[in-house]
């Protein structure tokens, strides 16, 4: 019997040959015997083999199908190590709100497409997973649906980070992404003391519209001192929404919330909240290392970062070439951190911007530290 690789999965060579299903997000490390199959199971002729235990398994997770199959797919060569799995790729600074805590600084650059089209070839090549497509507010780049036409050529997952205010049904039913991330801070009130009237419901009618339109959506929230006690709520609401994965985070006190103080928090406030949310996340990491070991934004402006904070300390910029700068990024190891408690494992010693911020680049983030009550909560 032949089998063929799912038309929507992909192999990737990362530190380990790997197969990803793009609409799950799922990842499958894969040993050398099974990647030499669904090597040849890729090929229009298909790979050939009885009926076993791992065949039943890949055609259980989509990655086999019995249907022949007829995609274009990209080289499979041997990521850098590590690998750049997440790419941020900030394609506007324009946006249409005006929020409280946001770090853009009012400038409104945007990325061409031919820009964000070669950094996307690149990233494909290097074996990269998931692409974040962010902003500002993205659907206000000014070339947006050409932007929009060249995403099905890239074997990567497609994420529109938005506010949600502008994603209407015309707009929806065009889109070429996997997956759309809403940003609801907190509910009706809170949301708005934040991001300005009307937003909250243009935000919670963009998910029902994609909900009802078969789209995946997850929901960002930032933590802020308007919404520390609506997170049972917040959870009710967005699981009964059919919202697939829920992040949580504090903003790092930066941009525009270092002149609205009433909207920052404390760690021993925000510990709490930050228990919330649900989902897959990232995947699994090798232990040992500091977030964003295997992530990079490029900036509006060409930058190339470890992340969107720090796009002052660039690594290069996009003329560089998207390999050059991330091989200019030296991961942060957990042993470099002044931090041996239990959790710093599954911390990965929080948010290194954070961090900095309090007052030491190698000390610890105080708000990871009450998630895990190392800091006494207040009363």
């Amino acid at each position: 019997m032949r089998y063929f690789l799912a038309d929507r999965c992909v192999l990737k060579h990362l530190e380990r040959p790997s197969a990803y299903v793009i609409p799950t997000d799922d990842l499958y490390e894969l040993d050398e015997d099974s990647f030499s199959f669904l090597s040849r199971c890729a090929s229009e002729e298909g790979g050939e083999a009885g009926r076993g235990e791992f065949i039943d398994y890949c055609l259980r997770e989509g990655i086999l199908t019995l249907d022949r199959v007829r995609v274009a797919r990209p080289p499979v060569l041997k990521s850098p190590v590590p690998s750049l799995r997440y790419l941020e790729l900030q394609v506007t600074e324009k946006c249409n709100l005006r929020c409280r805590h946001c770090y853009i600084d009012g400038v409104s650059r945007e990325l061409p497409v031919p820009e964000a089209e070669k950094v996307l070839r690149e990233f494909e090549l290097m074996q990269g997973l998931r692409v974040l497509i962010t902003g500002g507010e993205p659907l206000l780049h000014g070339k947006f649906y050409e932007l929009n036409k060249i995403l099905p050529a890239f074997s990567v997952r497609k994420v529109l980070f938005t506010n949600g205010t502008l994603l209407k049904e015309e707009i929806l039913s065009r889109l070429n992404v996997d997956e759309v991330q809403v940003s609801i801070d907190g509910l009706e009130a809170a949301h708005e003391s934040l991001r300005g009237r009307g937003t909250f419901r243009a935000a919670i009618e963009a998910i029902r519209l994609c909900r009802e339109s078969g789209m995946m959506v997850s929901v960002s929230t930032m933590v802020h001192a308007k919404n520390l006690h609506d997170f049972v709520a917040l959870e009710r609401l967005l699981m009964k929404l059919g919202v697939a994965d829920w992040t949580v985070d504090v903003p790092c006190v930066t941009g525009k919330l270092r002149n609205n103080p009433e909207f920052q928090v404390t760690p021993q406030e925000a510990g709490e909240c930050l228990r919330f949310g649900f989902g897959g996340g990232i995947h699994e990491s090798p232990p040992g290392f500091a977030c964003g070991l295997h992530l990079a934004c490029v900036s509006a402006d060409r930058r190339v970062a470890r992340c969107t904070f720090y796009a002052d300390r660039a690594a290069g910029r996009i003329e560089d070439g998207l390999r050059e700068c991330w091989q200019r990024i030296t991961p942060v190891r957990l042993d470099d951190i002044d931090c041996d408690c239990d959790h710093i494992e599954s911390c990965r010693g929080g948010c290194r911007y954070r961090a900095a911020l309090l007052g030491n680049s190698r000390g610890k983030d105080l708000y990871r530290c009450a998630l895990y009550d190392i800091i006494e909560k207040e009363s």
